[in-house]
């Protein structure tokens, strides 16, 4: 088991945070917000850690707090993307579609030049030496954070889905006009929506940077936004647990056949191309439409005897 956890210990973490950046973007997609800026809250969520336990302006902090600094760096990411997610979403979420993917996109692109022109961020270098969490020795141990992270966050979307504010996301994504026609305040709740992915994304980043070690303006692209929107759309935008699968199958699949050297690339894309042409629901909808019940049978119909009056048998 030890021999197990060490080999494949990083790529199982690595399977898990890739689903926690997929429900990242699954909440705006609630709302029907094609949002693409997870990987900027992300990345932003990974420097405020990194600063924070390595910075010699904090060092007071860090010797006061001891292990609690950790945790005060995931609260203090999720407070500074949940702020930035508000002023970045009540303009950006006045687009649609296409425009809003743009804005996100560009949104991610600014995030990234400014961190490779600020001192503070380690410019185009990174922040290199940042401490193991809680002391860790292996990587596989960081399941122990990043495990109940994703148990909260579907336990969370469950309970979204079944409350008030989960149909107000589902009556904007269905048409926006007529929930705001029935009373519904669309910009309230598309931005709600957009900072809850915003928070989450940032959470991830922080407990990532001592995960890796080091954190750099790669973490944070557009090639990463096309990513995480791929774990969405292959494994299911209507369902919690499609980003989970989807991150997964598109992590796993790389690394288990890395043997194939670049050919591994190419399945990797041949599974993209099966799985939005086929399986348009993602992969588990297409498996909750294996399941569906059959639809209730309709009782046999009685048949109506009318007798004619005043005529004989």
């Amino acid at each position: 088991m030890t021999e197990f956890l060490a080999q494949y210990g990083f790529l199982i973490v690595t399977l898990v945070q890739a689903g926690l950046l997929g429900l990242s973007l699954y909440f705006p997609l609630q709302a029907g917000q094609l949002s693409l800026a997870s990987p900027g809250f992300y990345a932003v969520g990974g420097y405020v850690a990194a600063i924070l336990l390595t910075n010699p302006a904090f060092l007071g902090l860090r010797e006061s707090l001891g292990n609690a600094v950790f945790p005060l760096s995931w609260l203090a990411a999720a407070l500074i993307c949940g702020v930035l997610g508000v002023v970045v979403g009540v303009p950006a979420l006045r687009l649609r579609g296409i425009y809003l993917a743009l804005a996100t996109i560009a949104f991610v692109e600014i995030l990234r030049v400014v961190s490779l022109n600020l001192a503070i961020t380690g410019g185009a270098v990174g922040i290199f030496g940042i401490p193991q969490a809680f002391g860790f020795q292996d990587r596989w141990q960081y399941i122990f954070l990043f495990g109940p992270l994703l148990l909260l966050t579907l336990l969370f979307a469950r309970q979204v889905e079944r409350s008030r504010v989960g149909r107000a996301f589902r009556a904007i994504r269905e048409d926006e006009l007529a929930a705001d026609a029935m009373g519904v305040p669309p910009t309230r709740y598309k931005v709600l929506a957009f900072v809850i992915g915003a928070v989450l994304a940032g959470i991830v980043g922080a407990m990532s940077a001592p995960f890796l070690n080091t954190w750099n303006a790669k973490q944070g692209t557009f090639d990463a936004s096309i990513a995480i929107l791929a774990f969405v759309l292959i494994g299911g935008s209507r369902n919690i647990w499609g980003p989970v699968v989807g991150g997964a199958l598109l992590t796993a699949v790389p690394e288990l056949l890395r043997f194939l050297a670049d050919w591994r690339l190419v399945i990797n894309g041949l599974v993209l191309v099966v799985a939005s042409l086929y399986l348009p629901q993602g992969i588990v909808g297409a498996l909750q439409g294996g399941r569906r019940p059959a639809p209730p049978r309709r009782p046999p119909s009685v048949p109506v005897v009318v007798e004619a009056k005043g005529e004989t048998p």
